[in-house]
């Protein structure tokens, strides 16, 4: 995936104003437009300025860009970083209002879906814009609800025409059983009204922390929970860990390696929906270090003699 230095492009410090940047933006167009420039590449060269222009003149695309620019450039080539837009606000959509075809794939993974929502069709009306951002949560909130204090970074224009972070600290209640990708609105708390309109709204998307012992799948909670060769032989009781707590599941005898095992509302429930968890099986083989033991190896070699690539034969 290609990234370009949009700042380099313009030939600004990543400190320039709003109004620096835009007069770089001209000054580049002039000079490197087709119908100006004799260069072999200037259509490109005016391609790039346009692309940098969109993005840097828009405070929420640049600070999402100063953000992810800043991990590109330390290695994470390929993909966005899992939740690299996580606390940070945005209204509308994010992605070029104009015809993004010829910007490179850098900048449409970073603006084409990253945010959720439209921009609004009109630019004057009495609501304010909604605002979207993207929070990320423990999957055990998600299970049994919880009320966090959040503190979103809300990209500012200050007074000197300079880039900075607003903070906006609010105070959130999760829904029990949300699942990854739902939003919680916040009524009132996007940008103010127009001629003393009503605000608009904040809608918040939830992604989960990565779990130790868990991971999430729409409503389903997924565990891998490890046995011995002998339990999995002969069946057992054994307790197992939920989002809930510790619970008894039972093993049947004669269970192989990666049979699944459902455990009825222990996943993500709300009050209209229930989910499960999975338990996946996972056999581990205890490794002889005496003689002794290899031995008991040996014995069981002899007197359960098994084939298990019979069926591969052929």
């Amino acid at each position: 995936m290609e990234y370009k230095d949009y700042y380099q492009i313009l030939k600004v410090g990543r400190d320039a104003t709003q109004d620096q940047i835009k007069q770089a933006y001209r000054k580049a167009a002039r000079k490197c437009h087709p119908d100006v420039s004799k260069d072999a590449d200037a259509e490109t060269k005016f391609k790039d300025i346009g692309e940098a222009y969109e993005v840097l003149k828009d405070p929420e695309k640049r600070a999402a860009y100063d953000k992810f620019g800043a991990l590109w450039q330390e290695g994470q080539h390929g993909q966005a970083p899992p939740n690299w837009d996580a606390g940070f606000e945005f209204k509308g959509s994010g992605a070029s209002e104009t015809d993004p075809g010829g910007f490179s794939d850098f900048f449409e993974s970073l603006f084409g879906q990253s945010q959720a929502g439209q921009r609004q069709a009109h630019a004057f009306t009495m609501k304010g814009e909604d605002h979207h951002a993207k929070i990320v949560i423990p999957l055990v909130d998600a299970y049994r609800g919880a009320r966090q204090t959040i503190t979103l970074t809300r990209p500012m224009v200050d007074s000197n025409g300079k880039l900075s972070a607003s903070p906006h600290t609010l105070h959130v209640i999760i829904p029990q059983g949300i699942t990854e990708g739902q939003r919680v609105r916040l009524e009132g708390q996007g940008l103010p009204g127009y001629g003393g309109g009503p605000p608009g709204d904040l809608y918040l998307e939830i992604a989960f922390q990565e779990d130790r012992l868990f991971h999430a799948e729409k409503r389903s909670i997924h565990l891998t929970l490890p046995i011995t060769p002998w339990e999995a032989a002969l069946g057992v009781t054994l307790t197992a860990p939920t989002l809930g707590g510790p619970v008894q599941i039972k093993i049947p005898p004669g269970s192989q390696g990666g049979k699944k095992l459902r455990l009825k509302g222990k996943g993500l429930c709300s009050a209209n929906h229930q989910g499960d968890q999975i338990v996946t099986l996972q056999i581990v083989v205890p490794e002889p270090v005496t003689d002794e033991q290899r031995q008991l190896y040996r014995t069981m070699a002899e007197q359960m003699p098994l084939n298990p690539r019979a069926g591969l034969e052929g």
